[in-house]
């Protein structure tokens, strides 16, 4: 198990790792080796877990009153991340999302795209002002993507974040980084903005955007996506599963998020490795 490093300096916006120095009447004071110090209200304090000296993680912010505290609660998206945040208030300077904390994030009139409506969900991005010290949140995100994909490669494994669904198919923001997009023909699974995904790089392209799958790319490692996929529903039901080589693509889809390509593959392995067999119309697991 590593060891854990308490942080040079306080970060706002970030996970700091830092010291429990001093016990108040408003909770734990923790220090970063340069000894500054940052509030840990009462409401997250555990004593029995965060004796004196101790080094504990905690997300760092700025209150109401712009001052810098202390959370062990974890937000929805950290400085430099994507998110997909909630509208709980409007004012005429800028709108208020919900992003898993007690004091709101801020979006300024100024980074909107489009007029912000109460209850309605925004794929925003944290980013923190340097000038004051705030965190807040930004709807104008295409000046922060990545265009250099050095050292990205074909079937290299990410996590993507749904940004807009357009007529090709979906964008989406891929590492918290990288423009990629998911193509309709390809997709074989319900999908919608804000969903996290895991995806794979298919393409890396001139203009420096990615082209994602869902599914492994290459026969081999599709197959192997497809066999698991196969098997973890037959174990969820429990019982025989009423799908053959001739069944419906878009049952097929809807079941197992397949294609019936991919899907007729797998078959043919799982049933030659004999994990699976046909039994009249239906798919059963092999008891072992």
């Amino acid at each position: 198990m590593q060891k854990k490093s308490k942080n040079l300096s306080i970060e706002i916006g970030k996970i700091n790792t830092l010291e429990v120095m001093r016990d108040t009447d408003y909770g734990y004071f923790l220090e970063a080796k340069d000894e500054n110090e940052v509030l840990l209200p009462n409401v997250y304090v555990m004593e029995d877990e965060m004796p004196m000296g101790s080094l504990i993680d905690v997300f760092v912010y700025t209150d109401s009153e712009d001052r810098p505290v202390a959370t062990t609660k974890m937000p929805y998206a950290k400085l430099g991340e994507y998110g997909y945040f909630t509208v709980v208030d409007y004012k005429s300077y800028g709108a208020f999302v919900n992003w898993g904390l007690p004091k709101d994030l801020f979006v300024p009139l100024s980074q909107q795209k489009e007029y912000f409506n109460i209850g309605k969900k925004y794929v925003l991005r944290v980013c923190l002002d340097e000038q004051t010290g705030r965190l807040y949140a930004t709807q104008k995100i295409g000046k922060y993507f990545n265009r250099d994909l050095k050292g990205l490669h074909q079937n290299k494994q990410l996590e993507m974040l749904v940004l807009a669904k357009t007529p090709l198919g979906y964008k989406v923001i891929v590492d918290n980084q990288y423009e990629g997009m998911l193509f309709s023909n390809e997709i074989f699974e319900a999908i919608r903005i804000g969903d996290k995904k895991i995806g794979y790089i298919k393409a890396t392209r001139k203009d420096g955007k990615l082209d994602m799958s869902l599914q492994p790319i290459g026969v081999k490692a599709k197959v192997g996506e497809a066999e698991a996929k196969i098997l973890h529903c037959l174990e969820a039901s429990n019982s025989d599963l009423p799908f053959t080589y001739k069944s419906d693509a878009e049952e097929i889809k809807k079941v197992f998020g397949l294609s019936k390509k991919n899907f007729k593959r797998a078959l043919t392995s799982l049933i030659e490795d004999k994990k699976i067999e046909l039994v009249q119309d239906s798919i059963r697991l092999v008891k072992e």
